[in-house]
């Protein structure tokens, strides 16, 4: 089985910014049959790498090419909605891809599944300074006047909404009291000294010196370290539990092989590349495997309890949401 120290150690982080694309994998440029279009949120490129080598070992996949579009998960899902072409999605929220239901081009079951349509997710973490200089522990500590804290926006990036949802969760006992949440994420954003559009955007601002922590998936945190990278992470006490969703667009010229391929991510070895890449896998049994990699938060809070996606989306983050309007005012 193909592990992922080849894919963390050819990554860059500017190789996978807003809006680049690539050929998954080192050697998917001498292959010549069916050419996959995956069009992905920022953040997996290195588990994209690795699950497209490992694919290409499979029947299914034998000489197939996936060429990579990788950006802010928001703008990425818009661009597909307006027409750009696309095989396979990976967001990093579910209405990235229900935009793509109302648009048509994405079946209205494709989370039918026992796992939502999400192959993999992470968890809400905080990345540090070496040593942590300011002692940042808790999610009180990120809105004290001496830390300054980089997230990406809510207006672009599905990776911001994930991170402003665990305090937001937190601070409010899982939404039982919104405004505590809502009072909380106000001065939450009053510590945001800069704007990044994409997860992968913020991490690069928090590597040039900027803030005091990022706020980042777990994943990102992992491969951060692994770069050998100036940094630290933890998971704090209580997060959130982030759901990256894959599915496959209908009008696929090559629908055989994108289905083979979304497929073969619920497969053991798919679990187990996403789990070497830094990502909590869904299979219970591979979970089990990784345990040690992967802490238990004391509590972990998911969308389900916020009244899932729709309900958060509208409440929070649509065009009148709460949290939207908090972030637009701080701008």
């Amino acid at each position: 089985m193909l592990t992922v120290t080849a894919a963390v150690a050819a990554l860059t982080l500017t190789a996978c910014s807003t809006g680049s694309s690539d050929t998954v994998g080192e050697s998917a440029a001498t292959t010549s049959g069916p050419s996959l279009t995956l069009v992905g949120y920022a953040v997996p490129k290195n588990g994209w790498d690795a699950i497209g080598e490992a694919f290409r070992a499979t029947e299914s996949g034998e000489n197939v090419t996936i060429n990579a579009d990788y950006g802010a998960s928001g703008n990425q899902s818009r661009k597909v909605a307006d027409g750009a072409p696309a095989d396979i999605v990976n967001f990093s929220v579910e209405p990235d891809v229900t935009r793509l239901v109302k648009a048509g081009k994405v079946s209205e079951d494709w989370n039918a599944s026992a796992t939502g349509g999400v192959p993999f997710g992470s968890v809400v973490s905080f990345v540090v300074r070496p040593g942590n200089p300011k002692n940042i522990r808790t999610w009180e500590d990120l809105i004290r006047p001496d830390v300054s804290v980089i997230s990406p926006s809510p207006l672009s990036s599905g990776s911001a909404k994930w991170n402003l949802l665990a305090p937001y969760a937190a601070v409010s006992n899982g939404g039982q009291n919104r405004q505590a949440g809502l009072d909380y994420i106000t001065q939450l954003v009053e510590r945001f000294p800069v704007q990044p559009d994409s997860g992968r955007s913020a991490s690069e601002a928090f590597l040039q010196g900027q803030g005091d922590v990022l706020l980042s998936y777990e994943n990102e945190a992992l491969l951060l370290e692994s770069q050998g990278q100036a940094v630290e992470h933890f998971v704090p006490e209580q997060t959130f539990r982030i759901d990256n969703p894959v599915a496959v667009v209908e009008g696929s010229a090559n629908l055989e092989q994108a289905n083979a391929l979304n497929e073969f991510l619920y497969t053991e070895e798919g679990q187990r590349i996403w789990a070497e890449s830094g990502f909590r896998p869904v299979d219970p049994g591979v979970a089990a495997e990784f345990a040690d990699k992967f802490p238990t938060p004391g509590t972990l809070y998911t969308i389900d309890q916020l009244g899932g996606w729709t309900a958060v989306d509208a409440d929070l983050f649509g065009e009148n949401g709460a949290i939207n309007a908090i972030y637009k005012a701080s701008s």
